[in-house]
């Protein structure tokens, strides 16, 4: 077993999402993207799998402890910690740009839309070099 099934199965174990794996990561200062951890949850033969190395689960190992136990000045239940990981819905990027705000048009009027039919092009003969017998 490597480390790549151990992090497999704590991954599973604790139902935890990518989101919330780089949260634990950056708790003891090790950044890492969603993309790189997803090639350690890769099949073996995959061509962007890639190896979990020894610094990385370590990392983990005691950034979880400090997200289930919480910090020495203000300790947690760790068992209520695990029911909140089925509770919170997964966090979506947020954008820069509210959706609900048009663009604003500085003076310009609106532009027309037509109700044109598309055009239709002529079929084309491709030549690749096959010489087709009739």
């Amino acid at each position: 077993m490597n480390n790549n099934d151990i992090f497999k199965k704590l991954r599973v174990a604790l139902q935890l999402r990518d989101d919330q794996i780089v949260e634990i990561l950056e708790l003891v200062d090790f950044r890492i993207s969603k993309g790189e951890l997803g090639n350690f949850f890769r099949d073996t033969e995959h061509p962007k799998y890639m190896d979990c190395g020894d610094q990385i689960l370590r990392n983990f190992l005691n950034g979880l402890i400090i997200h289930l136990r919480g910090p020495k000045d203000a300790p947690k239940n760790p068992l209520e910690v695990i029911a909140t990981h089925k509770k919170t819905p997964p966090k979506k990027e947020v954008s820069e740009k509210p959706k609900g705000t048009a663009p604003k048009s500085f003076g310009k009027k609106p532009a027309k839309k037509f109700n044109a039919k598309p055009v239709i092009v002529e079929k084309v003969n491709y030549k690749n070099g096959k010489k087709k017998e009739k």
